[in-house]
């Protein structure tokens, strides 16, 4: 019996293990310089690569739902009150996400081509 819990702990200790190292993945920073991403990109082997190319292109797609959100929202209000507040809040907003879009794609795009020029999988990773 003492075999059976010693041996269901360090399963679920290795599961745990795996689970809190796999999500540890980088996430997609639009912040971060590119002198920096140009840095990571050099070291990284062509899965690395490719899992950071798709995680830009995750996040890329997520701001994509969220600039149509707004677009729609911005659509939505009659001309006659596409001076107010509300609009020029939704147009700000708009600016913001088309910014941090843009920011992603050039950040995505040192992850692309390095892949690319290391003969990756470059399936699925289309903007």
């Amino acid at each position: 019996m003492k075999t059976v819990n010693c041996m269901t702990f360090w399963c679920l200790l290795t599961v745990a293990a795996l689970a809190i190292g796999g999500c540890s993945s980088k996430k997609a920073d639009e912040n971060k310089p590119i002198s920096e991403v140009k840095a990571e990109a050099e070291k990284m082997d062509v899965g690395r690569l490719r899992n950071m190319a798709m995680t830009y292109k995750e996040a890329i797609a997520a701001k994509k739902v969220d600039l149509d959100k707004v677009a729609a929202k911005l659509n939505g209000i009659p001309i006659a009150k596409m001076v107010g507040d509300e609009a020029k809040q939704l147009k700000t907003e708009m600016e913001n996400l088309n910014k941090s879009i843009s920011a992603l794609k050039e950040r995505f795009e040192v992850y692309y081509q390095k892949l690319k020029e290391k003969g990756g999988d470059l399936s699925g990773l289309e903007i």
